[in-house]
């Protein structure tokens, strides 16, 4: 283990606070995530889930933690049904078919595989078992048409997670023309069949289950009956994740979660990215205009639990940002070279940052410090000094998943197709030619053409390289 495992800490979202990590099994974590509703494509809320908890799972691996984390699909669900009846398409083929989009976005933006990725539709038994100890337990009952229900004031410590008190709750809850629920905030674990929906056979008859239900029995299946963290987007803290607390608590008996992390929200105009105010981008849309490391460089550059405001404009700062990092590694690393004399300086810097809840602003800024040493070094002419600190800013990205291209072909990512392409080398070899004949103007007639096509031409001691231009 790194010595600098004991120092990492957290904010949990149920205390309000940091405090320091101890997981449950020394070297171990076990981490769930809830994941997509797999009915659409995945937007930039979903985007930055999966970049900040593959941020987070990279960290506590790099401290040396074993890391168990489970993100889960949710593959049956009233959306789902509903998307798949508008379109025709059966419901398994409509998830298959979102969830192998789902798995390419993530993969673009450099994430991980989870170490399980359980779908709702294979942990029926499970769910359905949780359900029953629930109802035997006195915690649930079934309806009069099949429908079971969580009974939430067999729950006293119901709203400890989202700081609501029962009795507001109650005071405050519509009045349901439904005389099914015993109370208005009691919550369904199982549904009844319907007309034209799946089904699966159960105690109470044919039915499927209730969204809040699939996390517990799916993370109780994969992690046990308690684990060290819970994570997703800050949307979920109430009411899913307070129910996940009530059902799992009351079935087991035992706590649920060490530490609760949500994600803060995605917003356009100081609105809440989301689809029913129609102001959401999907990851394809976004990567049609940008490289994938770009939207991740985006969402790593703001903490995980601020507030992340979208635009092209702001797209176009991180891509400049990255642009730069790969100026000095395509220039300078050597892996030759070693790294600095005070790399452990720098090191400690970035492993505080990451250490204090995941601060990846301070540790991007310890990242840009080192791209201006390996500048200032290059400039007085120590180039070995430069190298090393280029070498040593490419090892911590990878440590984070940044800086993982080669320079060149992120530099010229997105400049068009391959014909494109050709054309471009074509005519930056004849700017090498003409320059090595101290033909000046043929060259600045082709840097001209060239930026009138999108393209920048940089001349260094190194060559003639070229990249998009940034808009």
């Amino acid at each position: 283990m790194n010595p600098a495992a004991t120092q990492l800490v957290l904010h949990n979202s149920e205390l309000r606070r940091k405090q320091p990590f101890v997981p449950r099994t020394p070297g171990e974590v076990s981490l769930y995530v809830c994941g997509m509703t797999v009915y659409d494509y995945c937007h930039i809320g979903h985007a930055r889930v999966m970049v900040s908890f593959d941020i987070i799972t990279r960290w506590l691996r790099h401290l040396g933690f074993k890391v168990t984390y489970v993100r889960n699909i949710t593959d049956i669900d009233d959306k789902i049904i509903r998307r798949a009846n508008e379109s025709g398409e059966g419901i398994d083929a409509l998830t298959a078919r979102f969830i192998a989009a789902m798995n390419d976005d993530a993969a673009a933006l450099g994430t991980l595989a989870p170490t399980l990725e359980p779908k709702a539709t294979d942990h029926v038994d499970d769910i359905l078992n949780m359900i029953t100890t629930l109802v035997d337990k006195g915690h649930a009952y079934p309806a009069k048409n099949g429908d079971v229900y969580f009974d939430v004031s067999s729950f006293p410590r119901y709203g400890r997670l989202s700081n609501k008190k029962l009795d507001d709750l109650q005071a405050g809850a519509r009045v349901e023309v439904d005389e099914l629920k015993t109370d208005p905030l009691d919550f369904v674990l199982w549904k009844a069949v319907k007309p034209d929906e799946p089904s699966w056979q159960s105690p109470w008859g044919a039915g499927r289950p209730g969204w809040h239900i699939e996390c517990s029995a799916m993370s109780t299946c994969c992690l046990g009956s308690g684990f060290d963290i819970h994570g997703g987007g800050g949307d979920l803290l109430f009411p899913h994740h307070e129910n996940e607390i009530a059902q799992s608590e009351a079935a087991t008996g035992e706590t649920y979660v060490n530490a609760w992390m949500h994600v803060g929200f995605v917003q356009v105009n100081a609105e809440k990215m989301s689809k029913s105010l129609n102001n959401f981008f999907t990851i394809r849309e976004v990567l049609k205009n940008y490289h994938p490391e770009v939207l991740r460089y985006f969402i790593a550059a703001s903490h995980y639990r601020s507030p992340l405001n979208y635009s092209d404009a702001a797209l176009d700062q991180s891509r400049q940002s990255l642009e730069r990092f790969y100026a000095t590694l395509g220039a300078l690393v050597d892996p030759s070279q070693g790294e600095p004399t005070n790399a452990a300086e720098f090191e400690a810097r970035f492993t505080a940052a990451m250490n204090d809840d995941f601060n990846t602003p301070e540790a991007l800024a310890v990242m840009y410090e080192l791209v201006r040493e390996a500048n200032r070094c290059d400039k007085a002419g120590a180039r070995a000094e430069a190298s090393a600190y280029a070498n040593l800013l490419k090892r911590l990205g990878a440590i984070v998943g940044l800086l993982q291209h080669e320079p060149e072909a992120f530099r010229q990512a997105g400049a068009g197709d391959a014909a494109f392409a050709e054309t471009v080398e074509a005519l930056v070899a004849e700017i090498r030619e003409v320059r090595q004949a101290k033909n000046f103007q043929r060259s600045d007639e082709l840097r001209a053409q060239l930026a009138d096509m999108g393209v920048a031409v940089e001349f260094s001691r190194d060559g003639v390289r070229w990249r998009k231009a940034s808009d």
